[in-house]
């Protein structure tokens, strides 16, 4: 009992890390069929910018609370420059390939990304602690809570309530809706496919540039922390079903509290359970628990 309250907050925040990460990776999939591996690479610029920006801010001794709007324009910055380039630049070129062909190129861009990562900032770690203090500590059941970590989670809900919101609510959510679900009769229906994708593969980089962006002061920024992030969204929305962004809220607190158990209670199992569950919904449920229905052509 006295490790449940550690364990619920711990795994609520990774658990809001992890969704935010991972919703980009689904929208994207969800709406062109596209598993982009280079959504890590995405995860680490937007981490590395934020944590640049933020340390030129401290050392110009600028008002403290600005870095927070750094973190957000890092994220919409790279997210609109990376993402646009990379679906103008290769992936409109590949439309209607295989899907492992689409994999092999993001694969590739991942690669490619990370070298340039390393030529531009180097091997050496970047620190941006400054804003996580900012906001205070909160104490529950005798704990101590930064409560940067608590607005994650607050962060988490708004964009998934933002996305709920745009695909449901909004004329131009409910035609993306139409191009998920059948794209031959979006195009039918005289929806611009063409101009759908880039704009949904910026949200979608955007939303991977945030997570890092958002991660740079609770984390030492180096080279390689792109890695993991793909791995473990991948985890999320194959547990979740791909394209589907309530599933990837699943998936993410599924894994999210399993992993904040494990650490707490059997930490040489931590990287276990994360697949375990992943393999165990699998069986179950080979297209994830929330995979969209197809439409069937006869």
């Amino acid at each position: 009992m006295n490790a449940l309250v550690p364990i619920l907050i711990d795994g609520l925040n990774y658990s809001a890390w992890l969704f935010i990460v991972a919703v980009g990776m689904t929208l994207i999939f969800g709406v062109m069929r596209v598993l982009n591996i280079a959504h890590g690479s995405l995860y680490a610029v937007g981490a590395y910018v934020a944590a640049t920006l933020i340390g030129r801010w401290f050392d110009a001794d600028l008002p403290a609370f600005g870095s927070f709007g750094l973190i957000f324009a890092s994220a919409i910055g790279v997210g609109l420059v990376l993402g646009l380039v990379l679906e103008q630049g290769l992936l409109r070129f590949l439309h209607g390939r295989d899907e492992i062909a689409i994999v092999l190129a993001t694969f590739a861009v991942f690669l490619i990304l990370e070298d340039v990562v390393l030529l531009i900032w180097g091997t050496d770690a970047y620190p941006a602690y400054q804003p996580y203090g900012l906001l205070g500590t909160s104490s529950i059941g005798g704990i101590a809570f930064t409560n940067y970590d608590f607005s994650l989670v607050v962060l988490a809900l708004v964009v998934g309530g933002a996305a709920w919101w745009a695909l449901n609510r909004t004329r131009m959510g409910k035609l993306l809706l139409i191009v998920i679900h059948d794209r031959e009769m979006a195009q039918a229906l005289g929806i611009n496919v063409r101009l759908v994708y880039p704009a949904t593969f910026a949200i979608g980089a955007m939303l991977a540039a945030l997570g890092g962006a958002y991660s740079a002061p609770m984390i030492s920024v180096s080279p390689g922390i792109g890695v993991d992030v793909i791995i473990l969204s991948f985890a999320v929305v194959v547990i979740g079903g791909l394209g589907s962004i309530e599933g990837a809220m699943i998936g993410a607190v599924m894994v999210g509290l399993t992993r904040a158990a494990s650490v707490h209670l059997a930490p040489q199992f931590e990287l276990f359970v994360i697949y375990a569950i992943m393999t165990l919904v699998l069986i179950v449920r080979p297209q994830g628990l929330f995979m969209r229905a197809q439409a069937r052509k006869i």
